[in-house]
Order: structure tokens, then C-alpha cells, then sequence
């Protein structure tokens, strides 16, 4: 019996130091991506920001990115953040309402985030677009309501995800998990499938909406391909040997998109598979269940970083407002 207690109580500390050393991989992981996706998406608002506050005006283009900016960074702090802190030991700190809440941000990042990449790519669409195209019509009215369909997008998914968590229940502590067939445990929260949420429900104001824009997002990303492709073929018989072939600022700016375009599609559709497998798994695992997290937190800590790399003005630094704020005075003096 003492030989068998003792064996025992090793296992179990082997165990224990295993989870331990699991939780702080996990921790460091998620550590670095809030850490590394604050900055980049931080330095990149300010960026926007600070030329609003110089120029009086943003493009539609750098418009649009900027609402990328707070979507991402809105899910890069209500997953990010909440995650680090429960792999660190802090388990079931929210209540019920902050649980709530969370699922919340999460979900209105995660939509936005959606929304704005997909209106995005359909603004350059009809931006580069010849005269000649279906796109034509469209050319000066887009640049009127961009305003206007980055506020819809804002109430459409801040609303529609205030009745989704309405069917999800969420315990902070695991004495109500007695007796449940279905949970998913999430570190900071613990999860209940009390089956009032119908595949129906999920499906018209979740999955189907995303699904559209993912496909929205694959066209019109095939159509600016084609575009620039034309471009290229009559610009090479125009060209002359003297005159510079490098690219324009617009089409450096579609490649640009075109890259931010393909990277958040591959994240998405990775990320909904990890999800799905989550949905039709009772009991989840751990690893599954993380693994979920870090893939959903990818695009919104990769995306600033890709757009700094494709545009020389954007600061790569989030303390580069030092930097901006004198710039103005220095231009002044130069220009006296």
C-alpha cells in the first residue's frame, strides 16, 4: 500500500508538471500574439488617426482600414487577453454578464473584422476598374457611402450579436457543471450548450452572413487579379525602354489588399474548421479548444503588419508618434 501511494503521488506530480509546462507554452503564446497584435494594430490607428488630425480627411481606403484596426484589435483584447491570464492560473474570473460580455466582443470584432475586409476588397474592385466595365457606375458612388456601410456593418453586427449570446449560458465556477453532458471549457469561462441555440438560429445569424462575405471577398479578389493582369498586358505594349516600370501606387495598394485578402480567407476558413470540429465534439479537448483560440487571433495580429510592409508611410512602430507629432513644425520650417 505505501509503495502503491507513493507511486501514485508521483504520477500525479508528473502530471501536475506537465500541465504546468502546457499552460505556460500556452501562456507565452498568447502573451506574445496580444503583445505583438496591440502594437501593430495600435501603430496603425494612430497612424490613421494622427493623418485625419493633419490632412482633415481620411481616403476611403485608409478609412476602411482604420475600422479594421479597432475590429482587430477588439478581438486580439477580449480573446487574447482573457486567454494569457487563464493559462497563467486565473481560472473563472468573469461572472455570468462578463462572460456574456466577452462573447460579445469577440463576436463583434470577429464580424467587423469580416465586414471590413470584404467591403474593403470590394471598394478596390471598383476602384481599379476601367470605364468600360460593369464596375463604372459604381466608380463615384462608392466613394459616397463608404461612410455609410461601415456604420451598417457596426449595427448590424452589434445587434445581431446582442440576441445570439442571449441563448448561451455561462457558469463561473465548476460546481454548476455537475450533471452537464456538454460544456466547453474556455479558462477564463466555462460554457453550457443549454439547447435553446437551434443549428437554424446560428446559421442565419452567424454562419451564413460570413459565409457570403468569405465568397464575396474570393470574387472580387479573382477580379482585381484579372484587372491588373489586363493592366499589365496593355501597359507593356505602351511602355517604352526610358520610362520607369515600376508599379503605381495604385496597384501596389491592390496587391496590397489582394495579400490582406488571401491571408484572412486562409485564417477564416482554418479557423471555422477548428470551430466546427469543436461544435460536434461533446466535452472538447484542451488542445482543441486552444488551438481555436491562437488560429482566431492570427489574422488580427498578422494583418498591421502586412499592411506596414506594402505601405512605406505607415510607422512600424507604435511609439512612432513621437516622430509624427514633430514632423509637422519640422515641415513648417522647412517650408519658410
Amino acid at each position: 500500500m505505501v509503495v502503491g501511494k507513493a507511486t501514485f503521488i508521483k504520477i500525479e506530480n508528473v502530471l501536475s508538471d506537465r500541465m504546468a509546462s502546457r499552460n505556460l507554452a500556452i501562456a507565452i503564446i498568447f502573451l506574445s500574439q496580444t503583445i505583438a497584435g496591440i502594437l501593430g494594430n495600435f501603430s496603425l490607428l494612430h497612424h490613421y488617426v494622427f493623418h485625419f488630425h493633419t490632412e482633415g480627411r481620411l481616403r476611403p481606403r485608409e478609412l476602411i482600414l482604420m475600422h479594421l484596426t479597432v475590429a482587430n484589435s477588439l478581438v486580439i483584447l477580449s480573446n487574447g487577453v482573457p486567454q494569457t491570464l487563464a493559462a497563467l492560473g486565473l481560472k473563472y474570473f468573469f461572472s455570468e454578464i462578463g462572460c456574456k460580455f466577452i462573447l460579445y466582443l469577440q463576436r463583434v470584432g470577429r464580424g467587423m473584422s469580416i465586414g471590413s475586409t470584404c467591403l474593403l476588397s470590394v471598394f478596390q474592385t471598383i476602384t481599379i476598374s476601367p470605364m468600360n466595365s460593369c464596375w463604372k457606375d459604381l466608380k463615384v458612388r462608392a466613394l459616397k457611402y463608404v461612410d455609410f456601410f461601415i456604420s451598417l456593418c457596426w449595427i448590424q453586427y452589434m445587434s445581431v450579436n446582442l440576441i445570439f449570446p442571449a441563448y448561451v449560458f455561462y457558469v463561473s465556477s465548476k460546481w454548476h457543471m455537475k450533471n452537464i453532458t456538454k460544456k466547453l471549457d474556455l479558462g477564463y469561462c466555462l460554457s453550457i450548450d443549454n439547447e435553446t441555440v437551434t443549428v437554424s438560429i446560428y446559421a442565419a445569424l452567424i454562419v451564413v452572413p460570413e459565409v457570403s462575405l468569405s465568397g464575396l471577398m474570393i470574387w472580387t479578389s479573382g477580379c482585381m487579379v484579372f484587372i491588373l493582369h489586363r493592366h499589365k498586358q496593355r501597359v507593356q505594349h505602351i511602355h517604352s525602354t526610358n520610362v520607369s516600370r515600376r508599379p503605381s501606387a495604385e496597384s501596389r495598394a491592390t496587391q496590397s489588399i489582394l495579400v490582406l485578402v488571401i491571408t484572412f480567407v486562409s485564417f477564416y476558413l482554418l479557423s471555422s474548421i477548428f470551430h466546427a470540429c469543436i461544435a460536434l465534439t461533446y466535452n472538447p479537448s484542451w488542445w482543441l479548444v486552444k488551438t481555436t483560440e491562437v488560429i482566431s487571433v492570427c489574422f488580427p495580429v498578422v494583418s498591421p503588419f502586412l499592411l506596414m510592409r506594402q505601405d512605406s508611410t505607415v510607422p512600424t512602430l507604435c511609439f512612432s508618434w513621437i516622430r509624427n507629432t514633430k514632423s509637422p513644425n519640422l515641415t513648417r520650417k522647412n517650408v519658410n
